[in-house]
């Protein structure tokens, strides 16, 4: 169970968080030649497509925006650079067993990753992990539930009975976000402060 807000006795100055519908509202998507074309309530567009192996360098460079608290809500340790190898290995997937899709930000020159969703494919158990990251100044647009549904509707054309995730219990916009999706969660008694989260499929 993801832990309730107490707002029984708010202070005089307390602000209620932005309700789920908000937090979480859906995009505009749109199909075009070269993907989705998304729009948010703010106006601002991005293009949802497959990564490709060119993205090695917006994915570098959308590292070095992320703050050292996101990173290891993402990777859960400690990372101060996204080496070039392990950048290329993140683009070059293997589409038997992976899926990745980004966010880009073609408002500007070289076009900016805002967001990436993955998944790796488990044969042995007819599941797949995923991941999901969406840069700090795009979060609470809806960004980060638009890359969970393509994941898991990806996961459905493969036929997979399950897919699921390890996520910090502090990562409560994630938590969040996946209990809106029907995500079930459980603690790890081998690792404190780390829940598992899955979806039958």
């Amino acid at each position: 169970m993801i832990p309730a807000i107490d707002f029984s006795a708010p202070s005089r100055h307390a602000t209620l968080p932005p309700r789920s519908s908000e937090r979480f509202a859906r995009p505009r998507v749109s199909p075009t030649p070269r993907g989705e074309q998304v729009r948010i309530q703010d106006g601002r567009e991005l293009v949802l497509r497959a990564i490709e192996p060119g993205d090695v360098a917006s994915m570098q460079r959308c590292f070095t925006r992320l703050s050292p608290e996101e990173i290891r809500r993402r990777f859960l340790h400690a990372m101060s650079q996204l080496p070039a190898p392990m950048a290329q290995r993140l683009c070059r997937i293997d589409p038997a067993l992976e899926t990745a899709y980004v966010l880009m930000d073609e408002s500007v020159q070289p076009a900016e990753m805002r967001g990436v969703g993955r998944i790796y494919v488990d044969e042995a158990t007819d599941s797949a992990e995923f991941s999901v990251l969406v840069e700090h100044d795009w979060t609470h647009l809806g960004l980060g539930a638009l890359l969970m549904e393509h994941l898991v509707e990806d996961c459905r054309r493969r036929g997979l009975a399950e897919i699921w995730g390890y996520v910090l219990q502090e990562n409560r916009p994630m938590l969040q976000l996946c209990h809106q999706l029907g995500f079930s969660q459980r603690l790890i008694p081998d690792e404190p402060g780390v829940a598992l989260i899955t979806l039958k499929l």
